[in-house]
């Protein structure tokens, strides 16, 4: 069957059209669900808010595994419930109380990932037209598949980059669970690559974490290299859970 290729296509502002660049960057797609990559449309919003909160979501389980395998947690998990046994000599109290913590364990792991799509949909997420496609040197797209958007980025030009470089940030690349495995993440990324390339950008950064990694390998087989990382938070800090700094520079930057 012959290979299917996805297309690109929009305006972002500046007059910028993202066509002119598509035969670069023109990544192969299933021949199984073909999609391609457009700029973002105001009726696309519902499904954008969709999974941008579907895919922040989803890291909830990880986080709570995560944070369930600290040692910390671990002599939290069975010290308590031990202690309850040799006062009050009750195996059930024990096992309710375990049962709670990891009920416990669980709302803690969730409320920042509730919290940061909360943030998003109080700012830039409540008119991306706004926010991107109507600044000069950022953009918003969509993959689209079977007339729906299954997975979203944007980009936005970094506010106080180093003395003289120009850099491009990536926010937002997310993908249905529904439509992983298929290219389009990468798809996403190159599109981000390609339009900060010939707006004249020197870098592209972003920021993940450790908890994601199939992020991380994604970036780093793309050319992303690690500048840094931080703990975005006290909470972050004691559930042991990096912010991860990379940048993606051009060859002739």
């Amino acid at each position: 069957m012959a290979s299917l290729f996805c297309r690109v296509q929009g305006r972002c502002a500046g007059r910028y059209s993202c066509l002119s660049w598509m035969p670069r960057f023109e990544p192969q797609k299933s021949p199984m669900v073909p999609y391609h990559i457009r700029q973002y449309q105001d009726s696309d919003h519902k499904r954008v808010v969709d999974v941008f909160t579907k895919g922040m979501e989803e890291h909830i389980p990880s986080t709570f595994w995560h944070m369930l395998m600290l040692p910390r947690t671990l002599l939290l998990l069975l010290g308590v419930p031990l202690a309850l046994v040799l006062v009050s000599g009750s195996w059930l109290l024990a096992v309710i109380c375990i049962f709670f913590l990891l009920l416990l364990l669980w709302l803690l792991a969730g409320q920042p990932w509730k919290e940061y799509v909360a943030k998003c949909l109080q700012t830039d997420m409540v008119d991306i037209t706004k926010s991107y496609l109507n600044v000069h040197g950022a953009c918003f797209w969509v993959a689209e598949s079977g007339g729906q958007v299954v997975g979203i980025v944007a980009a936005q030009p970094v506010k106080d980059p180093p003395l003289g470089r120009k850099q491009l940030q990536l926010f937002r690349l997310s993908v249905s669970s529904q439509h992983r495995g298929q290219g389009i993440a990468k798809a996403l990324t190159r599109t981000v690559l390609q339009f900060a390339r010939d707006q004249g950008y020197s870098d592209v950064v972003l920021e993940t974490s450790t908890l994601q990694q199939g992020a991380m390998t994604l970036y780093l087989g793309m050319g992303f290299q690690k500048t840094g990382q931080y703990f975005m938070s006290m909470f972050w800090r004691l559930a042991d859970i990096c912010t991860i700094q990379l940048k993606y520079s051009f060859p002739s930057a």
